[in-house]
Parts: C-alpha cells; structure tokens; sequence
C-alpha cells in the first residue's frame, strides 16, 4: 500500500472534525473541505457569512466616499493592488522612507471593511490536520460483524486456566472474576433475554498491597482482547478543581479503543487506589477528592450517557467531545484498603472481655487473612458511601502473599522473574540456576520488606547486579548457580567454567546433558 492510499484508508477510516468548533462529522453534519486538510461544518461556515454579512450596517460598501476614504487610508485601489506614494520634488527618497514604501502582500480589496482581510490559506501549512488520535472512527454501516460473538466468549474454567498461567495462587479471587467477566460479555452479546434486562457486574477488589490486583485485570484484558483503561482515582477531583475530571477514566478507555466508540462502549475500566477516595474524618474543609469523587462517579457506575473529550482529559481544550453511554463498560475497582484490619477486629471483638466467654483483644492479631471476613458495614466505616458501594455489587478479596506463594511466584508463571534473567543471560551463553535454598531465602527477605511481589525483583535486581556486570568480561564462564549463602551474603555463586572456551551454549549443554 503506497503512501497515497494510506492517507486516504485513514482519512475513511476517521471522522472528519470541524477547524472551527471541533465537532466530529457525526454531531456536526456534512463537512465543507477546504485546501490544507481543513474541514468546517455547515454551521460554522453559515455563521462566518452571516458575520461577514453583517459588518456592513453603516452602508461602507454602498458609500462612495466612504470607500475612497478608506482607500487612501489604506493605500489599495479598486483593483487590490496597493498604490505608491507620490515622490518629492526631487526625487529622492530616503533608506526609511523607501523601506516604508515596499510593496506590502497584497490583500483581496474588501472595498469599505476596515481592518479585515480573507486568511490566506497557504499560510496555515497544514495546521487544519487534526491528529488521529483526536478524531473519531466512523461507525460501521450496514449489517457489520458484532464487536462480541457470545460463541466466541471462553467459558469461566477456561478463563482461569489462562489466569492460572500468569498468576499463583488467588483461586478465590480468579474464580470470581472469571464468572463475572463471562455473566457480563454474555449481557452485552445478547443484549436482554426473554425481556429481562440483566444488570451490571461491577467488582470491588480488596488485597494487600503486591498481591496482584492490577497484574490481575491486566491479564484479564490480554486474554480477552478488549479495551482496558487503568486509571488511578488519587488524580479525580470533584468537576471544576485541578486535577482530572470524572469522566476523565472513560475518556482513556477511548483512547484505548483506538476512539472507536462502539469498542470502547464494551471495555473494562480498572480504577486503582480506589480506598484514596474514602471520606475524610474530622476535616472542616471542602473534601473534592474523596466523597465527592464517588458521588461524581455514581452515574458512571451504573449507566449513563456521558461527553468526554477526544484525546485529551479536560474538556477545556479544544479537542472534539462524544458521547459514551458507560451501560456495557465493566468497572472493576482495587485498592489495598489499609486500616481496614482494624475496623474488621472491632468488629469480631465486640463480645465481652470479662469472664468465662471473654475473647482476648489479640485474638485477630495472627489472622492471616483477616480481609476476607470483611462485610458491606466495614467498609461503610472506612469512608465509603453506602450509594457507592451499592453500585458495585461483587465485592471479593485476595489473600497476602505467604512464602511458600513467593517461592511459586519466582518460579511458576510464564514470564516469572526467575526466566526473564535466565533468558537474558542466554544471549551472553550462560545458563543460569538458583537451588532451593536461595529461592527460600529470596523469599524470606520479600516478606520481611512487606511489600508484596514488588519486593521480589528488588531483592533480586540487588544480588544480580555483579554477576550481570561480570559474566561478560570471560568467555569462558558455561553456568552460574544462586545459593542460599549468596544471597545471605556468606559466600559466592558457583561458577562452573566451560570445556571449550569457544563452544556455545547449545554445545556445552548437550555435552553437558550425555
């Protein structure tokens, strides 16, 4: 495909937007195309004639003298070439006066309109173009091919079984937010059945921090192939403060589906650090990012249709808007919820600490997975309004990390941390093994940082950082071996050295294998 036809297959494919208001050819009508890439819809073009139009309510163009007046005001004659000033007696001019005295560009005489000129189009060079990712895709005529095929929806085991490639452990957790995705792209496939209208599967995720709640939907939306926006609700503030606007969450979304508005109207939206938007206590002052926020959201939530800017997250610049009805976007919202703990023990430990059947205030204390006897009420108490909450009816929780899980998580999945460094060092024809030992002891050292997964590759960057620097510099190194003592730090690697310094990798382990 040349140059010339792919301007022209994105041209098609895109809407065209006004210069002028920027309003897409699906709101605004049929376009006027002007040279220079640029596009006016029939408004504005009727309003710019009707303002020219209008200009001429002293009667200057009807006026004679008017007109010559202004024409030698302005130096142009009749036929818009500008005139020269008459030379002096004799015939000299200065270097100032001859530089005044230029011919100036000229302009189409606009006979009495004082200080107006048409706009020279070939000065714009190309300004008109408006940029892809500020322009609509045009919907689809005719009987197009559905965005969602029921048939090719995968069903709730097998979504989890691609789940259980990336992800250790949460069965709970992959099991709930398998069914939900199914029950919901079965909705927005079919639409209603027997004129029963199915509502919504909004999720609430509740984990500590680094368990994989985010790793989590991001795979989500790999497996299935649609638009996903992850946004971070601590930049939402309430309409008319710095910060994003509410609507700023479906406005990615778009961006995400391309700006195709009827791929973005089946999409899944992921709202991080939802529990930052929790209602502030004891405060005198305006709270615009935090119960606000969620009163701002609740239409989102649960269906309605809204304008967002076209490439951009405030509706103050001058981009295109459209509409988006948010009925069919799956909203999944997390967040670590700390302190949470403590208003769930309050609860359980209501009962009287006096006598026979008194439970002692550290009975909760070694709960491992205290979150997941977490209730509506709790989560009410932490700051988040009951209209909120009521709109995302799945609320599950994930478990933290333990570390028999860390281990899995070096080792198991597909793109484990372990394997990416075991394929780096690959292409240096060194192979790479860690013992058990070091494994535990990698371990060991993530759960006292208590962090989550996110602890792993920063013990693992800190104890590979000589070895990646050294393995280079001799050729002759075949294999390297983590131990327990490496990474406690009371010995070294083992490093085994090849027979043939110039053998490679594949030659040294098939050797090695027979």
């Amino acid at each position: 495909m040349s140059d010339i036809e792919k301007n022209e297959f994105e041209e098609n494919e895109y809407e065209d937007v006004c210069f002028i208001c920027r309003r897409p050819e699906s709101k605004a009508g049929k376009m006027f195309h002007l040279p220079q890439n640029i596009c006016v819809c029939n408004d504005c073009m009727h309003k710019t004639m009707e303002t020219v139009s209008q200009l001429d309510t002293n009667g200057m163009l009807n006026d004679p003298a008017m007109a010559e007046q202004w024409m030698r005001m302005t130096g142009m004659n009749g036929s818009g070439k500008t005139q020269m000033p008459e030379r002096t007696e004799n015939n000299e001019q200065s270097e100032d006066e001859e530089e005044e005295n230029k011919p100036k560009k000229q302009r189409p005489y606009m006979g009495g309109f004082p200080n107006i000129s048409f706009v020279n189009l070939s000065d714009l060079q190309g300004d008109g173009m408006v940029p892809n990712r500020q322009r609509l895709k045009k919907k689809k005529k005719g009987n197009s091919k559905p965005v969602l095929d029921i048939k090719n929806i995968p069903a709730p085991h097998k979504i989890k079984a691609q789940l259980d490639e990336y992800i250790v452990g949460q069965e709970h957790a992959k099991k709930v937010i398998s069914v939900a995705v199914y029950n919901h792209y079965k909705r927005v496939a079919t639409g209603t059945m027997d004129e029963i209208e199915i509502e919504k599967s909004n999720m609430l995720m509740i984990g500590p921090t680094g368990c994989g709640k985010t790793y989590l939907v991001k795979t989500l939306a790999r497996l299935l192939d649609v638009p996903l926006a992850i946004t971070d609700a601590t930049t939402l503030t309430e309409a008319g403060y710095i910060g994003d606007d509410i609507e700023s969450v479906v406005s990615k979304l778009l961006a995400a589906a391309d700006n195709d508005v009827e791929r973005a109207e089946q999409g899944i939206i992921f709202i991080d650090e939802i529990d930052k938007i929790a209602k502030k206590k004891n405060t005198t002052s305006r709270d615009v990012s935090g119960e606000s926020v969620q009163q701002g959201m609740l239409k989102l939530l649960e269906g309605a249709e809204v304008e967002v800017p076209v490439g951009a997250n405030s509706k103050n610049a001058m981009v295109p808007l459209t509409t988006i009805n948010t009925k069919n976007i799956l909203f999944i919202c997390g967040g670590a919820f700390p302190d949470l703990e403590e208003i769930i023990k309050q609860r359980l430990s209501k009962q009287t600490s006096i006598g026979f059947s008194a439970d002692l205030k550290d009975k909760f204390d070694k709960e491992k997975n205290i979150l997941s006897k977490v209730t509506i009420e709790d989560i009410k108490k932490f700051g988040m309004i009951p209209e909120f909450i009521g709109r995302l009816p799945i609320v599950y929780t994930l478990e933290g990390l333990s570390k028999e899980m860390m281990v899995k998580i070096l080792r198991e999945p597909k793109n484990a941390i372990l394997k990416q460094y075991q394929k780096l060092l690959e292409l240096d024809e060194v192979k790479l093994e860690f013992d058990d030992g070091a494994l535990e002891a990698i371990a060991e050292k993530a759960m006292k940082k208590d962090t989550g997964a996110r602890a792993l590759r920063a013990i693992i960057e800190e104890f590979m950082l000589d070895i990646m620097y050294e393995i280079p510099k001799d050729d002759n190194i075949g294999r390297v071996t983590i131990t327990r003592e490496y990474i406690e730090g009371t010995g070294g690697p083992i490093i085994d050295i090849r027979n043939n310094s110039l053998a490679s990798l594949d030659t040294y382990t098939q050797a090695e294998a027979e």
